[in-house]
């Protein structure tokens, strides 16, 4: 147990503390709500509608969907974009697909290679490029869930000030559409900047997001 804790505390730290936000959201969320509700001259709902509300689903998704598209560039931008003296960037000489060698596919796969990687064909294209598409996709399915419960949540907002309501189609070209979108966005491209930069100048002891703490500046690549 020990064993398989420390093997994969990462990954349950973050999904730990993912639930507990995420709960947090959900409360704090439905708090407001009824706050606004009261407000307006209107009923108060439970706490199980407002978690299979349009309302709630909304905000979680057009997070999401900006978290998604946040990896999804960086892991394609970094294919052929570097930085100088920065532990996020691969080495200078390093930009593009790299060669079978250095990737390990094919006849350089050795036995604890995965299969897919072992063979040559559409199932090695399709597995090189795995976590990219993955991640896109999950962007694509977020950004849709965003763009539906957006809408179904801006329409009880037309209607309740006796407004009409729009389609989906007029919602996802519509200013309140995009507001919601580009502030997560802006947000998710600085921080990854800023993560670039400022690791080119500042390390983090023991941290593989950082470099050795004795390392140039002008060191680069993922070296920690």
């Amino acid at each position: 147990m020990k064993t398989a804790l420390r093997n994969n505390g990462l990954s349950l730290l973050f999904g730990l503390i993912f639930l507990l936000a995420l709960l947090g959201q959900g409360l704090t969320g439905h708090a407001l709500f009824n706050e606004e509700q009261l407000a307006a001259g209107l009923e108060e709902i439970s706490l199980g509608q407002y978690l299979t509300s349009s309302n709630f689903a909304v905000d979680v998704s057009e997070n999401w969907q900006s978290e998604y598209l946040q990896f999804l560039l960086y892991i394609t931008a970094t294919i052929w974009l570097v930085q100088k003296g920065s532990p996020e960037s691969k080495k200078l000489d390093k930009t593009g697909l790299e060669s079978d060698q250095e990737q390990i596919v094919g006849e350089h796969s050795n036995a604890k290679s995965p299969i897919w990687a072992q063979v040559r064909g559409w199932r090695l294209t399709v597995f090189s490029n795995s976590l990219g598409a993955t991640m896109g996709l999950i962007f694509v399915l977020c950004w849709l869930v965003q763009s539906i419960t957006g809408n179904s949540a801006y329409n009880e907002e037309q209607l309740k000030n006796f407004q009409q309501p729009v389609s989906w189609a007029e919602y996802v070209v519509s200013p309140e559409f995009w507001n919601r979108t580009l502030q997560n966005w802006q947000s998710e491209f600085l921080a990854v900047g800023s993560m670039v930069v400022l690791s080119i100048y500042l390390r983090q002891r023991g941290s593989p997001e950082s470099k050795p703490v004795g390392s140039a500046h002008d060191d680069t690549g993922a070296t920690g």
